[in-house]
């Protein structure tokens, strides 16, 4: 009962103020009568599909909409097939109006596929991240591109603290140990310390790196930030946590860095062999943001010479990861699959919200401010 209260409560839960006026005036997006075409993209349950009746960010979930849209006459395709010309998405595109996908099994909606889709009116990330799509194509295409702000941001935060004790700690050693039967002391505490004292930066300061700093402050912890805006006064005497207006200054002043930035044309690569160099010898990564946002050999390089002691994360370039992706064989890393921001919680919590904003465009209203990515041709200031 309690999940279910949660995912009655949801939408309410993204009252926050947004980037742009809220306005009747509308692309492509509201030409909403009638039947509509609906495609949403979702990584597979398989076996674990019916352990949890609330798993509803898989395929045979489908975000827990084929009842509901069905019932209003509309068509809902899922798949996860999304990738080459013959896939299934492929085959929708030309006549589907609108496309759901998710940050953990991204449908790439690359400028050519916008073009091929004529009749698209709305793209929705059912979480938080659209850097899958095109966002510039989609604006110039008259595209409302919208996500659900908020909805997995302490998921992903309470993550991010797993990971920075999991580094810290030296974790992983001592339970490879236990499962190949090994009983060796020495192997793990030769690098396993306290997180109090240690001084942790934020790379990006929004909804989920001001919960991380808040997650972080009774840890004792020297607490640093930078980010294109300072945050709230109060939020930052209440978590001692000090603005850095210059990434380079503070790299190397920082045992462990958190990347909470959003991947545009801007951070795409920021982390490259230079930036690294700049950092701390033994310093230690969290990235749950994007993948793409590093420079994918030059970590493998720095984890190999040791210059990054540990390098932890869920995110990839490009997801699904393939089998031969380095992060998968450097050492010290302690990589997982897209998993952070979709836990059971926020799946309920991101399912409500693109069923909350389906049910506006069919009615023609606006969605919450604080969702819009792209509307009527403006991105939002994060893909600027």
């Amino acid at each position: 009962m309690a999940m279910k209260r949660v995912a009655s409560s949801a939408i309410n839960a993204f009252a926050s103020s947004g980037y742009l006026r809220s306005s009747s005036r509308f692309s492509r997006h509201y030409a909403s009568s009638g039947s509509k075409k609906i495609v949403g993209v979702f990584y597979k349950g398989n076996e674990y599909a019916s352990m949890n009746p609330n798993f509803l960010g898989c395929v045979e979930g489908g975000c827990g909409l084929r009842e509901w849209l069905e019932s209003k006459g509309h068509q809902y395709i899922v798949t996860d097939d999304k990738e080459g010309p013959d896939c299934e998405l492929e085959k929708h595109i030309p006549d589907l109006h609108v496309l759901i996908s998710t940050p953990f099994h991204p449908a790439y909606v690359t400028a050519e596929r916008i073009k091929k889709a004529k009749n698209l009116q709305l793209l929705l990330t059912a979480g938080v991240g659209s850097d899958h799509i095109d966002l510039n194509a989609a604006a110039a295409a008259g595209l409302t591109v919208a996500e659900v702000t908020g909805s997995n941001v302490v998921s992903v935060a309470e993550d991010e603290l797993m990971r920075i004790l999991i580094l810290v700690r030296n974790f992983l050693p001592g339970h490879h140990q236990v499962i190949s039967g090994e009983w060796n002391v020495a192997g793990v505490a030769y690098r396993a310390h306290d997180l109090e004292g240690k001084t942790v930066g934020t790379v990006g300061c929004g909804r989920i790196g001001k919960l991380l700093l808040q997650r972080l402050k009774p840890f004792n912890c020297n607490l640093l930030y930078h980010d294109r805006v300072k945050m709230d006064p109060q939020l930052e005497k209440e978590t001692g946590a000090k603005f850095e207006e210059d990434l380079d200054t503070m790299l190397p002043k920082c045992d462990i860095v958190v990347v909470n930035t959003p991947l545009t044309e801007k951070t795409r690569g920021m982390f490259d062999k230079d930036r690294i160099a700049k950092m701390k010898k033994g310093v230690l990564i969290v990235n749950n943001a994007r993948g793409a946002i590093m420079d994918t050999q030059a970590v493998v390089d720095a984890c190999s010479s040791g210059h990054i002691a540990g390098y932890s994360g869920d995110v990839w370039n490009p997801q699904p990861a393939p089998k031969d992706h380095p992060w998968r064989y450097m050492p010290n890393q302690a990589m997982t699959p897209h998993v952070s921001g979709t836990t059971i919680d926020a799946q309920l919590r991101y399912a409500a919200g693109v069923k909350d904003m389906l049910d506006r465009y069919f009615k023609g209203e606006d969605f919450p401010v604080q969702n819009y990515i792209v509307k009527a041709g403006e991105l939002a200031p994060q893909y600027r």
